[in-house]
């Protein structure tokens, strides 16, 4: 029997930062509304030629990631792309990741969802490196949000929370049971897939028809949010999931060493730390520089929290998420 462990971790983020004062110029808005209901400060754009993509990032944080891991490119196995905005309708940004590290014919697979995206390729690749199927798996979570979004007053309840970034990690082999994804725990609720959406484009409603409708009004085009629900939802699942997480290994929320939650908002991830009385230094968030980057905001704050020493050998880390779908998920690592 085999376990999974993560062996290297990497991120990127565009050098274009985009503050609360920036947005106040193109919509009605200002920096302590944003983060009064967010926590935001600043997200960082992808700039017009500066060549990113969702892939290209993705690639960015892979080879850091495959680099700490001390393996070579060549010695991955399988892809997990989880990105809710792939750089193409189709294929997915997976396979354009492969192309781009030159690795001939590894398996690659996108993993569609959302928010809880990179938790759920944590619970595929584990569940392929404990079949005994593969060795290395990178996982990546990458999002290119900006050029999707509704840029003016209209659309400030969601522009103002998104940004651009990836993260990555290796998952490798562990022989040592006791060490690495102890487990992983997915759910969903699709009743409430349109309160977080992007209805169009889509294929009932493809691209031409979209170019003809330029009535002001017709917002399908860009992401919705059902704000108020989505906060009360979050509350929720996190802490059940976590609670599940830490009951299935017998642990309890005291022995949480480092907490990475998704970083969809500041007041939720404050909610959660309250809730399980846990301390300033075992919650890590970084939304206040980033906003919320959907499947790269895990990675990328896992990566932070490692190089900056907040997690040591040993730890408990808890991940967790909650976003469109509804999807939720919590992974229980012993680092």
């Amino acid at each position: 029997m085999f376990n999974s462990k993560i062996s290297g971790l990497g991120k990127y983020l565009p050098e274009n930062t985009v503050t609360n004062d920036d947005l106040s110029k193109i919509m009605d808005t200002s920096s302590e509304w944003i983060i009064e209901r967010t926590g935001i400060n600043e997200r960082r754009h992808i700039k017009k030629g500066d060549g990113n993509t969702t892939a290209t990032m993705g690639v960015k944080a892979a080879k850091i990631a495959i680099e700490r891991a001390g393996i070579d490119k060549n010695d991955i196995d399988l892809i997990l792309f989880a990105t809710l905005s792939p750089d193409y309708y189709f294929p997915g940004s997976g396979v354009l990741v492969q192309e781009l590290l030159d690795i001939p014919t590894c398996p690659a697979m996108d993993i569609r969802n959302q928010c809880s995206g990179f938790i759920y390729a944590i619970a595929t690749a584990d569940q392929f490196i404990k079949s005994g199927m593969y060795k290395n798996i990178l996982v990546i979570g990458s999002e290119n949000h900006s050029g999707g979004l509704d840029m003016s007053t209209r659309g400030r309840g969601v522009s103002v929370i998104f940004g651009d970034g990836s993260g990555a990690a290796v998952l490798s082999r562990e022989e040592d049971l006791s060490q690495g994804i102890l487990s992983s725990h997915l759910h969903s609720e699709g009743k409430y897939a349109e309160e977080l959406s992007l209805i169009g484009p889509s294929t009932n409603r493809w691209v031409p028809e979209i170019l003809d409708a330029n009535d002001p009004e017709d917002i399908s085009y860009y992401p919705n949010m059902n704000g108020q629900l989505v906060f009360k939802n979050a509350v929720v699942r996190f802490s059940e999931v976590i609670m599940e997480g830490l009951t299935h290994n017998n642990l309890g929320p005291e022995k949480i060493d480092m907490l990475i939650p998704h970083q969809a908002n500041l007041r939720i991830s404050q909610f959660i730390q309250k809730k399980f009385g846990l301390s300033e230094d075992k919650v890590f968030n970084n939304i206040q520089k980033y906003g919320n980057t959907t499947a790269g905001s895990i990675p990328i704050a896992l990566t932070e929290a490692w190089e900056d020493g907040k997690i040591k050998q040993g730890d408990i880390v808890v991940l967790a998420a909650f976003g469109s779908g509804f999807t939720w998920g919590s992974s229980i690592i012993r680092w």
